[in-house]
């Protein structure tokens, strides 16, 4: 059994984590409970408030006086007689702050020992005429520690009475005495008969086992059983408590917290960073980016005289300004990318299951960035680190040796045009060695270009090659910063919904339990 003020603190922290999502109206019970159970426990706990509780004529306001022991609630037959509710208290405790708090001012005090600690109000009839009686009646049967409901033979049975007022109080049978008075006016038999069907149709209110009790100010049986069931409880000085018990009870049953299907949204994280990096323009940049490493490694590994052709194309990552500080030139996502984004931003608000308005909530929280998730989609991109800032060393060593080819066949080349020069001014030419049967100045000019060219055929494959792999880790970082988004922007808030949850129902978990 769980202590009461666990279940009412755990009542407040499900307030608490509700409050933002379920409207007022709602959790006011809820919250007004946690209120009122704390300033009922601060007052007084060594006294006991029981109310008697009729309608016209059952006679409550005489019980009231007989056991009071001085005419203090006005008695007759006239309606409505009882218009402000009288206390009687038992004791020599202070009942003043308590009695404050119940706002019930008329007031009386004496002594006995054996309902030490009692406070018996008389209230007025909940059937009055007078629509304040029935609220002042209605207003203190809500915060009373035992409800004594009194009956007559004549309107035991009333529909109005078991219908609008004992029915609704099934959850507080461990608090609730039902008196059946004037019982000096039915023969034994009658009585008996009486009871049993009274009995009958407190097994229909829910209230089956409440004790039941014949009751006469005049004459036998007198008032001994309820005397007697009423210095029970003050001894026990439980009800207090157990009518507190019961107010959990009653508002905990009023709300329906199934136990969520999952309670965390991250197992939607890569759906969702897939649409927003179609949206954010991953794949363009991921293309680009190969596209330029290809660029790049060709314009320091190609065929130098070749080169300024190369240099002629501009580069695919200048044209998206990735490399700059600032915002990309990106294209807007095209209206399907923008479509998939906005699904995938639901389907990881319904992934929730969460019931009513949490999954509205929910929903609303993951749509709550919307407005900012462009710029910080764009930020994520161009801040992602592409890895083509500086020159592979490979291909470096690529460059130089066709700058090294280049200089053979240029030095073949200066060979032989030191040859022509020396025969067109008829002079002697020095002796030309051969490779072969090929000149020596010939071979190193059709060697050096025969060598750059295919060295420039043998790297091409292995620039692409690179490049495709370059385009996997940019994909990998580019995927990690869009995911890292998509957790701050859509899944961080909707996960705060989803916990909210998770939290409420645990509480109304712990505050249900007795």
């Amino acid at each position: 059994m769980t202590d009461l003020a666990d279940r009412l603190a755990a009542l407040g922290q499900f307030v608490e984590a509700a409050g933002p999502y379920l409207g007022e109206r709602e959790l006011a019970p809820a919250r007004e409970l946690v209120a009122r159970a704390g300033q009922r426990l601060a007052l007084s706990r060594g006294h006991t408030v029981v109310a008697l509780a009729g309608s016209t004529g059952t006679g409550k306001s005489s019980i009231f006086n007989k056991i009071a022991g001085v005419d203090l609630s006005q008695t007759g037959v006239r309606r409505p007689t009882t218009g402000q509710a009288h206390a009687c208290v038992w004791g020599s405790g202070d009942a003043g702050p308590l009695l404050d708090w119940l706002k019930v001012s008329r007031r009386h005090q004496r002594d006995g020992e054996e309902l030490d600690g009692l406070i018996l109000l008389d209230l007025p009839d909940f059937d009055s005429v007078n629509a304040e009686h029935r609220m002042e009646a209605d207003r203190l049967l809500a915060v009373v520690d035992l409800m004594v409901w009194v009956l007559n033979p004549q309107k035991y049975a009333d529909r109005v009475v078991h219908r609008g007022y004992i029915e609704q109080f099934q959850r507080y049978g461990d608090i609730t005495v039902v008196v059946l008075n004037q019982a000096d006016l039915l023969s034994e038999t009658d009585l008996q008969d009486c009871l049993t069907d009274l009995r009958r149709l407190l097994v229909a209110d829910g209230l089956g086992k409440v004790p039941l009790i014949a009751a006469s100010t005049l004459a036998e049986p007198g008032l001994t059983g309820l005397t007697r069931a009423l210095a029970e409880v003050v001894a026990a000085r439980r009800a207090a408590m157990r009518r507190l018990a019961a107010d959990v009870d009653s508002v905990v049953a009023g709300f329906a917290f199934p136990k969520a299907k999952s309670n965390s949204l991250l197992g939607t994280v890569d759906s969702l960073t897939e649409a927003l990096g179609r949206a954010a323009g991953v794949p363009t940049v991921a293309r680009a980016t190969e596209q330029a490493y290809v660029h790049r490694a060709r314009k320091v590994t190609g065929w130098p005289p070749l080169k300024w052709l190369r240099k002629m194309r501009p580069d695919p990552l200048a044209r998206l300004h990735l490399e700059a500080a600032g915002a990309t030139s990106i294209a807007p996502a095209a209206p399907a990318a923008r479509a998939a984004a906005s699904l995938a931003v639901r389907a990881t608000a319904a992934s929730a299951s969460l019931p009513g308005s949490w999954q509205e909530a929910v929903l609303e929280a993951a749509r709550s960035k919307m407005d900012d998730l462009p710029d910080a989609l764009d930020r994520a991109v161009s801040q992602t680190e592409l890895g083509l800032g500086h020159t592979r060393l490979w291909w470096r060593a690529v460059g130089v040796l066709q700058w090294l080819f280049v200089a053979v066949a240029a030095a073949g080349v200066l060979w032989l045009l030191v040859r022509y020069a020396l025969f067109a001014l008829a002079l002697p030419e020095p002796p030309m060695p051969d490779v072969g049967r090929v000149p020596l100045p010939t071979a190193l000019l059709a060697g050096g270009l025969l060598a750059g060219l295919v060295l420039s055929l043998l790297v091409r494959p292995v620039v692409r090659l690179a490049a495709r792999r370059q385009r996997r880790r940019v994909e990998k970082r580019l995927r990690a910063n869009v995911s890292q988004v998509a957790r701050d922007y859509v899944i961080a808030p909707a996960s705060g919904v989803v916990d909210a949850y998770t939290t409420a129902a645990k509480a109304l978990a712990v505050a249900a339990k007795r």
